[in-house]
């Protein structure tokens, strides 16, 4: 393969820097090379987190600005922010899920609804899958199992250089046992949507 490159973006909490580790051992497990890098940001605060993983013919943690083959983002607006790493042909994938900050909350100030942002990427993006995973994980039982739907919505897009079951692998060796199950029906319900929008 030539490459593909991942940017993530979250809020602290969110699982997003997982995602980043599972998607770079899935990598490993597959014989594909990859390098990943984290910015943590406010991480511990709530506040935003990026990180990258590049796979393939890649030499270094850092993606050129507008070069990201895919935006993963965990929260819409953390996604909008972001938007700088992509270009108009980026595959997009959002959650949906808001998480106004305390700042935002305090000051009285208002803060986008999930349906604005996803319409203002949609007039940006050619490709936009925005999905309630936080609701997804909640049904199936574990609101943190939302990182495995994101997970599973890009597999199911068929951008990754390796198969979904070297991806959820790495997804049931990365979380606690008593998760695995709720984890493994979140990553194939992710992966129904994102074989819907391939």
């Amino acid at each position: 393969m030539a490459k593909l490159d991942i940017f993530v973006a979250g809020v602290g909490g969110q699982g997003s820097l997982t995602a980043s580790t599972l998607l770079a051992r899935a990598a490993t497990r597959a014989g594909v090379k990859v390098i990943a890098g984290e910015i943590h940001g406010m991480a511990q605060r709530g506040g935003m987190v990026t990180s990258t993983v590049r796979l393939g013919d890649v030499h270094g943690p850092i993606i050129p600005a507008g070069k990201a083959d895919v935006l993963l983002g965990f929260e819409p607006v953390e996604t909008w922010r972001s938007i700088g790493a992509a270009n108009r042909k980026t595959l997009v994938i959002t959650g949906t899920r808001t998480i106004v900050p305390s700042s935002v909350s305090l000051s009285g100030e208002r803060y986008p609804t999930a349906d604005e942002v996803v319409a203002r990427l949609e007039q940006t993006f050619d490709n936009v899958i925005g999905v309630d995973a936080t609701i997804i994980a909640t049904e199936l039982g574990n609101p943190l199992a939302m990182s495995s739907v994101l997970l599973g919505v890009l597999a199911g897009t068929g951008q990754l250089p390796f198969g979904d079951d070297v991806l959820l692998a790495a997804i049931e060796e990365g979380v606690p046992q008593k998760a695995r199950e709720v984890n493994r029906k979140a990553f194939a319900r992710g992966l129904e949507i994102g074989r819907e929008h391939a």
